[in-house]
């Protein structure tokens, strides 16, 4: 059976949802020391949050990359993450989604999250038939991330160039045991329905 085009994989818990985020190192090390992120942390720009372990690798070249150096594993509310998705529009216009590209921009500008979907990766961080979720946060919702969602922030850069390293020697089964157990979430099929273009 051919997998969903658009799914939320994700570690989680009852309660909880595990996602991604890589910072400079005076951003994510007192952020996972404290549990929360640090005063020059700015909850007034966009911020995105990644449930996909493999798109963050993409994303921050397993934590090679300048300005990205620190990748954190944040688990946050499944509360506040349905909150976001309920309060989000497409990052994008969607022809027959929105009735015009002005009723979109007014719908960006009045929500606080945005949603886009990106191909999700494999070990080899090459694309995959189906995409990943990539949600941001901004206003309202940035500050209830960095506020009430967060419940934990780990440094898992550690493991991130461990996952790496058997990648490069060609050991992806050792790789693969390795990685986040993420599974498919149950997400309210309401609230992504105008969400899955």
């Amino acid at each position: 059976m051919a997998e969903p085009k658009h799914q939320i994989r994700a570690l989680h818990t009852d309660s909880t949802i595990t996602v991604y985020q890589a910072y400079a190192p005076e951003i994510g090390l007192p952020a996972a020391r404290k549990g929360r992120f640090p005063a020059v942390w700015q909850r007034d720009r966009m911020t995105w949050i990644k449930p996909s372990f493999l798109w963050m690798m993409y994303r921050c070249g397993w934590g090679t990359k300048e300005g990205q150096e620190t990748v954190l594993a944040v688990e946050i509310t499944r509360e506040g993450f349905e909150w976001a998705l309920e309060h989000a529009c497409l990052s994008h216009y969607e022809h027959g989604l929105h009735a015009d590209r002005a009723a979109w921009k007014r719908q960006l500008k009045r929500t606080p999250a945005r949603v886009q979907w990106d191909p999700e990766r494999d070990l080899h961080l090459q694309p995959l038939p189906h995409r990943s979720l990539q949600l941001g946060l901004t206003g309202e919702a940035a500050r209830l991330y960095a506020d009430e969602w967060i419940v934990s922030i780990v440094d898992i850069t550690p493991l991130a160039h461990t996952i790496h390293t058997h990648v490069r020697d060609g050991d992806l089964d050792t790789a693969r045991q390795l990685l986040p157990h993420e599974r498919l979430y149950p997400v309210n099929d309401g609230i992504l329905a105008h969400l899955h273009q």
